[in-house]
C-alpha cells in the first residue's frame, strides 16, 4: 500500500534552519497555551515577513509540484508541546471559521509539519480512519497509522484530508499525563491552501512572536 506520508530530510539550508530554530527558541513561552489558535496566513504573491514564511517558500520548492496545483499560500502556526502532556487530539485540518459559520468542512491541499528538534516519543500518526469522539484523544478505532519520527530539519507532508495526531512520550495514544518532560517538542505546521481560510490574519496583523520577524539585512 502506498505510504500516506512523505518525508524530506534536511529540507532547509543549514544556516536558514539554524536561524529559524534559534528564533523559535527565543519565542519562549509566548502564546504557548492556545498557540493553535494563533494561526497566520501567508500568500505567495507577497514578500515574506517572518522567518517561517521564508522557510515556507523553500518548503514549497522541495515538495512535488503535482501536490501543489492551485495552491495560493499557507496557513502556519507554532506547535510546541511536552509529549508527557499532549493536548492536541486526533483531527483533520480544516478551515475552522468556515466550519463554525456554515458547517462546511474545507481541508488544505497539503498538510505539512516542519520539525525543529528531537523529543521523547511524539511520533506523528497519520491515517485514513476518521477520529472517534468516544475514544481517548479522539483516536480512530483502527490504529493503522503511518508514523514519522521528529528530527531536526525534517518535513513530513500528507493529504490535508487525512486524520492525524501526536503520540505521547511512550508513543502511545495520549491519555493520562505522564511524568513531566523537561523540553518541548518543537515543530511548525505549514498547511498549503488554494483558498485563504476565513478570518486568518497575516503575521503582521497578529502582532505576535517578534523573534520570528524577518529583519532585512543591510547591504555591506
Amino acid at each position: 500500500m502506498k505510504a500516506l506520508v512523505g518525508v524530506v530530510d534536511d529540507v532547509l539550508p543549514r544556516a536558514q534552519f539554524e536561524r529559524l530554530l534559534a528564533a523559535v527558541k527565543r519565542v519562549g513561552d509566548e502564546k504557548l497555551r492556545g498557540g493553535y489558535q494563533a494561526t497566520c496566513w501567508y500568500g505567495f504573491d507577497e514578500a515574506p515577513t517572518s522567518l517561517v514564511e521564508a522557510a515556507a517558500q523553500v518548503v514549497r520548492a522541495r515538495l512535488p509540484a503535482s501536490r501543489l496545483r492551485g495552491v495560493t499560500g499557507v496557513e502556519w502556526w507554532l506547535s510546541r508541546m511536552r509529549t508527557s502532556n499532549v493536548q492536541v487530539d486526533f483531527h483533520r485540518d480544516r478551515d475552522n471559521a468556515l466550519f463554525d459559520d456554515d458547517g462546511v468542512e474545507a481541508n488544505p491541499t497539503l498538510s505539512t509539519v516542519l520539525y525543529l528538534n528531537r523529543c521523547r516519543g511524539g511520533l506523528l500518526a497519520v491515517t485514513r480512519e476518521p477520529p472517534n469522539p468516544a475514544n481517548p484523544a479522539l483516536a480512530p478505532d483502527r490504529h493503522d497509522f503511518d508514523l514519522v519520527e521528529p528530527r531536526p530539519n525534517r518535513l513530513a507532508f500528507f493529504d490535508g484530508r487525512l486524520t492525524h495526531g501526536v503520540l505521547d512520550a511512550r508513543n502511545h495514544i495520549p491519555g493520562a499525563r505522564l511524568p513531566r518532560e523537561r523540553s518541548l517538542r518543537l515543530a511548525i505546521a505549514i498547511n498549503f491552501w488554494s483558498t485563504r481560510p476565513r478570518r486568518v490574519p497575516t503575521f503582521p496583523e497578529r502582532r505576535l512572536y517578534d523573534a520570528l520577524r524577518l529583519r532585512r539585512r543591510r547591504p555591506g
